[in-house]
């Protein structure tokens, strides 16, 4: 599958590497260092480039940059029309600390009013990046954790699971994309438990219902 990642940081740089790893055609894309990218690309076994250049004929794109960014970057990728695009951005002001959109509304909803014709999905934002290597190193055992995923195009959620299996992870329907009003604010719970609390970053969940 061809993959664009629009974003360089550790979200965007692990989720771009591990699927380079699964045989999939990555192209890493939006950094304000070049250099950095070369570097991704380079040590994935994968491409860089801009943004239009990535986007171009990708069967995913990984929106993966802070929410003071998305505009800009929205600009560089067009329209997307037609492509599935998932979403892990959260909606935090510039210190990271708070939501700036929720309950009423969320970030994931926003991103789909200014590109209405691409397939959004929300998802990979309820687990800290520093998870999904040792998710992907345990890919093979079960029971799997859990990834929260959200939206309204059906098809554009199964291609989000087929790439989500690939991390090890197990997808979690978790409804159409208004749910995400709720799911960004259960990210900071996560958020709070990787980093606030002790036993480090690398946190999963999975949910169960008893019967």
């Amino acid at each position: 599958m061809k993959i664009a990642i629009l974003g360089s940081g550790l979200m965007g740089g692990t989720l771009g590497r591990l699927w380079a790893a699964c045989g999939h055609d990555v192209t890493f894309a939006y950094s304000r260092s070049t250099g950095k990218l070369e570097r991704l690309a380079r040590d994935s076994g994968a491409t860089h480039g801009s943004v239009a250049e990535a986007v171009e004929d990708a069967e995913a794109i990984l929106l993966a940059v802070h929410w003071s960014r998305v505009d800009d970057v929205l600009q560089q990728a067009g329209l997307m029309t037609g492509q599935v695009v998932l979403n892990c951005c959260v909606p935090l002001d510039d210190s990271n600390t708070d939501l700036v959109v929720g309950t009423t509304i969320s970030g994931a909803e926003q991103l789909a009013a200014r590109r209405p014709d691409a397939r959004w999905v929300s998802c990979f934002n309820t687990s800290p990046s520093e998870s999904f290597d040792p998710v992907f190193a345990r890919k093979d055992q079960t029971p799997r954790p859990h990834l929260l995923v959200c939206g309204d195009d059906v098809g554009a959620k199964d291609v989000a699971g087929s790439l989500i299996r690939d991390i090890g992870f197990d997808p979690l329907e978790a409804g159409p994309l208004r749910t995400a009003r709720f799911v960004e604010p259960f990210a900071m719970v996560t958020a709070e438990l990787a980093y606030g609390q002790p036993g480090g970053p690398a946190l999963t969940y999975r949910f169960d219902k008893l019967r």
